[in-house]
């Protein structure tokens, strides 16, 4: 429905799609382990509603006769500062149905779960940021630019590592984690396996019929990986992955 040819239909889709995803993602998340920070963050990125620090924008919603958004208030959260996620995703090939399915509720599983330290790199052959680390980007934005991919050339898993490795470098977290989707089959002949091994923590979710490359690397790399079977399982996989460092 997202490529729909209506455009009334496409825009519809593409403007309700990113909010459904990321409150669907949220459901079911783990509570968190250790000694965190209380910390303010935008209400559409989980905590409990800040009455006193979302007074200006509740008087300002009533004053127009408007319910205020998620996104105008403020939120009191528990976070954990040490984790800072880089989600690398495969668009080579075919990107639709179940595979972009896959991607985008990945990427929202990735931006609930690190909401201040996170990036986000499509890649074929080249890899894109399609959400910098410490940029500014709406979480529905960036879920939305995941919806509009779509797939073309070669793969380099290797160059995406890279630029994860990159992207990382910049982050204070404790934990600096890659989250590769992908098959892991390359096509230009790279080995993926020195930019694997060159990450701090490296976690793989490659599709369940096609995960014999995706075992090579983790097998090789020290990475931890698993098998996505279907698109609502990949949240809670996500988790024991992240949850077995």
């Amino acid at each position: 429905m997202a490529s729909a040819t209506d455009e009334n239909l496409r825009r519809l889709v593409r403007a309700l799609a990113p909010r459904l995803i990321l409150d669907r993602c949220r459901v079911g998340m783990p509570r968190r382990r250790g000694v965190g920070r209380p910390r303010n963050v935008a209400a559409h990125l989980g905590g409990e509603i800040d009455i006193d620090a979302s007074m200006d924008a509740i008087a300002t919603a009533a004053g127009e006769g408007r319910m205020p958004g998620l996104d105008e208030l403020t939120a009191r959260d528990w976070g954990r500062p040490e984790l800072a996620l880089c989600l690398v995703v495969d668009r080579s090939g075919s990107m639709s149905g179940a595979r972009l399915a896959t991607a985008v509720v990945t990427a929202a599983a990735c931006l609930v779960r690190a909401p201040r330290e996170h990036a986000v790199i499509a890649f074929a052959r080249y890899a894109d940021v399609l959400a910098p680390l410490g940029g500014s980007t709406d979480p529905g934005r960036v879920v939305e630019d995941v919806l509009a991919l779509r797939g073309h050339g070669m793969t380099s898993v290797s160059a995406a590592l890279e630029q994860a490795r990159v992207q990382l470098a910049g982050s204070r977290a404790s934990r600096r984690v890659t989250v590769l989707l992908s098959d892991c089959r390359s096509t230009d002949e790279v080995d993926p396996l020195p930019a694997a091994l060159a990450l701090d923590e490296l976690v793989i979710l490659a599709p369940a019929d096609d995960c014999d490359e995706a075992r090579r690397v983790a097998r090789e790399s020290g990475a931890r990986w698993g098998e996505i079977t279907g698109v609502d399982e990949v949240p809670a996989l996500l988790d024991r992955l992240l949850d077995h460092a």
